[in-house]
C-alpha cells in the first residue's frame, strides 16, 4: 500500500504568521493534531502539533501552590513561527505505507506531510494508519476480489479468505506470473497487514 493512498488531501494548513491562538482554533475546530506550516507560494516551511501549541499559553494558577509562584519577563511565543518545527520528515506519495509506519514509531512523530514536486500534496497521521487498520475483514475479502479480477490474469480462479487483516489467496492452475501479479494486488487494498497464496491441487476421479 502507497502514501498516496492512505493519506488525508486536500491539507489543513497555516502560514507562518498566524497567531498562536488562531493555529489553536484550526486544530480543534478540524479534529486534528497538527498542522503543516505554507508560505505564500504553498511551499512547506514547517510544522506545528498541539504540544508546540501548548507551550507557554497557561500561566501557572496561584490557587494551585502553597507559595508565591515565581513569574517570568519573558513574553509567551505569539505566532507560529516562533513555535513550529523547522526540519519536517515527510514523505513522497509513492512511499511504502509500511516504511512511513516504522519511521512514526521509530521518531515519535504523530503526523507526517506528504510532498510531491508541486507542493504538498497530503498529510498521514497515526489516525489515518488506524482507520486502515480498523477496515473489516468482509471489505477488505471484497476490495480484494475485485482488485484481482479488474486487473489480473484469470481473477475467478482465486478464494480469498481474510483474517484481521491477512489475506490468504487460494485456487488451482495459476501459473508464477499470475500469483505475483494477485499478491501485488492483494497488498494495494486498504487494511491489508499480509498476504499468502496456498496452493490447490484438483483430485481426479479413479
Amino acid at each position: 500500500m502507497l502514501v498516496r493512498e492512505a493519506m488525508t488531501s486536500p491539507v489543513v494548513t497555516v502560514p507562518p504568521s498566524a497567531t498562536i491562538r488562531q493555529a489553536i482554533r484550526v486544530l480543534h475546530e478540524h479534529a486534528i493534531t497538527a498542522l503543516p506550516v505554507v508560505d505564500g507560494a504553498g511551499r512547506l516551511v514547517g510544522i506545528v502539533s498541539e504540544m508546540d501549541l501548548l507551550r507557554g499559553v497557561f500561566e501557572r494558577d496561584p490557587r494551585a501552590f502553597a507559595r508565591p509562584v515565581a513569574t517570568t519577563d519573558a513574553p509567551a511565543p505569539r505566532l507560529v513561527e516562533e513555535v513550529m518545527t523547522r526540519d519536517v520528515e515527510t514523505a513522497r506519495p509513492t512511499t511504502d505505507v509500511a516504511t512511513l509506519a516504522d519511521t512514526m514509531m521509530r521518531t515519535r512523530i504523530k503526523s507526517v506531510p506528504v510532498v510531491a514536486d508541486s507542493g504538498l500534496v497530503g498529510i498521514v497521521s497515526r489516525r489515518d494508519l488506524i482507520a486502515i487498520l480498523a477496515r473489516g475483514d468482509a471489505r477488505i475479502r471484497d476490495d480484494v476480489l475485485a482488485a484481482i479480477g479488474e486487473y489480473g490474469p484469470d481473477g475467478r480462479h482465486w478464494d480469498v479468505s481474510v483474517r484481521d487483516g491477512a489475506v490468504e489467496l487460494s485456487g488451482g492452475g495459476a501459473d508464477e506470473p499470475a500469483r505475483r501479479i494477485a499478491d501485488i494486488l492483494a497488498r494495494t487494498v486498504p487494511g491489508v497487514t499480509r498476504v499468502s497464496i496456498r496452493e490447490t491441487t484438483a483430485r481426479g476421479h479413479a
